[in-house]
């Protein structure tokens, strides 16, 4: 059965169990706009709750990955038999401009260095080269035969887009369900947000997507959403979705003193 074959910064593999507990009992076509490491996905696909899919992400090489796990999937697994887990060997890979490398070189690349980086952190540059340091891993599995073949099933007929997250504006009909998992409104932000910009998703980002999940709801679509647990998405969406406080647990940042169990809402409009 598949399960997400990256590592990701706020991946819900710890919080799916309480997603799907909270899933519509009916709904059409899926959407996630931020699809990231899929862990959502997937376990509604392991459950037979896909029938359609949408999936879509701001990230090009994410994107690209996906698309070549399950198009070119015996060619980024021939190319990461290749790999070797060795620190010279990731430095030299990390080194290496992933857009000159044909798209299955370049999945297997970036499967690689997210297994094999430091707390499988993935992290880029102010020119978006990847800079995540070796992880001293005794034996990481970054060529998971088995898993692939099982992702590039389960993706067979979803449509995989490298779209900001409006693009659900496009793709979603009435009794559709889209699950947003933006980048969070960070905990130390003050109401007023007067500073708050993450990796491009700031303030006016946050507002421009809830004004995306209002009109969904209008359209009768069903939308569940995550983020932090502060008054901001409060009164974001207070006034229009039901909110509810869950406990998740964060085992990759790039601060040990930031994992374990955290408090965060859960937002839906049904």
């Amino acid at each position: 059965m598949p399960r997400p074959f990256l590592k990701w910064v706020g991946g819900k593999g710890q919080l799916v169990g309480q997603l799907i507990e909270r899933t519509p009992a009916q709904f059409g076509a899926y959407h996630e706009p931020f699809m990231g490491g899929g862990a959502f996905f997937f376990a509604l696909y392991r459950a037979q709750r896909i029938r359609t899919a949408f999936l879509s992400d701001i990230n090009t090489e994410l994107v690209d990955a996906y698309t070549a796990v399950r198009d070119e999937t015996e060619a980024v697994i021939e190319r990461l038999a290749k790999f070797r887990h060795t620190e010279k060997f990731f430095y030299t890979q990390r080194k290496r401009n992933p857009w000159r490398m044909i798209r299955p070189n370049r999945a297997a690349r970036m499967i690689f260095l997210n297994k094999t980086c430091y707390n499988g952190l993935y992290r880029v540059n102010s020119k978006g080269q990847f800079n995540a340091p070796f992880g001293r891993y005794k034996n990481p599995k970054f060529r998971d035969v088995e898993n692939l073949h099982a992702v590039a099933k389960a993706l067979t007929n979803v449509s995989l887009q490298n779209e900001s997250f409006n693009i659900v504006l496009e793709n979603t009909r009435p009794g559709d369900f889209v699950y947003f998992d933006p980048p969070y409104v960070p905990l130390s932000v003050t109401a007023n947000f007067t500073s708050y910009h993450r990796d491009g998703f700031g303030y006016d980002e946050q507002v421009r997507l809830r004004n995306v999940a209002c009109e969904l709801d209008q359209r009768g679509v069903h939308v569940m959403l995550s983020n932090s647990a502060t008054e901001v998405v409060r009164d974001l969406y207070g006034s229009h979705f039901n909110i509810e406080q869950v406990l998740a647990r964060r085992a990759i940042n790039s601060d040990p003193n930031k994992r374990g169990k955290l408090s965060e809402f859960l937002i839906t409009n049904y």
